[in-house]
């Protein structure tokens, strides 16, 4: 039997033609969702599909690295904000590790990450401030796991996090199948020193 190599190669060809244009359509969808979000199922779910596709895609024509997960954080924002603001208890703030001072003195929890001790160097005291007055539980985290095991001990009813956006996507990507999330990208990231807009993060605890 024959292997008909033309014909499999021409379906090959057809079949990565459509896929980019499918990707290219999903990329623009999302790029208008900055403005109005539609069709965000349809994003989502072929951003989620073609995830390293879409990267490349972004290497390629020069665009930033993180244009893909920014437009899946705006798009879950949008999807999952009404379901946020009707949870009035038990929700959480979960901070990265690298916005602390340099100086910070805290403890690292085996679970549940760094325990603030409130010494104004850093963001976190005012926003240890701001989740007391309404209702969150702050923790302040050294990597992604540990957002899994406080989701897991302490099962909290809504997340908000802050993260740089490839970590952020990943994370709201992880939770929004079983609770309501928020997310705030770093105005600045890296390994140390980083930095958000507080404000920013002060109006999405609602």
């Amino acid at each position: 039997m024959d292997i008909p190599y033309e014909l499999i190669g021409e379906a090959a060809v057809y079949i990565s033609l459509t896929s980019l244009a499918v990707l290219f359509a999903a990329i623009m969808l999302g790029l208008y969702s900055f403005k109005k979000i539609i069709f965000p199922t349809f994003v989502l779910f072929v951003l989620d599909l073609m995830y390293s596709p879409a990267k490349w895609l972004c290497r390629v024509f020069s665009i930033r690295s993180t244009l893909i997960d920014e437009i899946m954080v705006e798009i879950r924002n949008g999807v999952y904000l009404d379901d946020f603001k009707k949870i009035k208890d038990n929700k959480i703030l979960v901070g990265p590790q690298c916005m602390r001072h340099p100086e910070c003195k805290a403890r690292c929890d085996p679970c549940i990450g760094y325990i603030c001790q409130s010494c104004g160097k850093c963001d976190f005291t005012r926003l240890k401030k701001e989740c007391e007055k309404k209702g969150y539980d702050m923790f302040i985290v050294p990597g992604d796991s540990f957002v899994r095991k406080i989701v897991k001990l302490r099962k909290p009813n809504a997340a908000l996090g802050i993260a740089c956006f490839e970590e952020l996507n990943e994370s709201m990507h992880d939770l929004s199948p079983t609770l309501p999330v928020q997310g705030v990208a770093l105005l600045r990231d890296g390994c140390f020193n980083t930095a958000v807009n507080v404000e920013d993060v002060i109006d999405r605890m609602v």
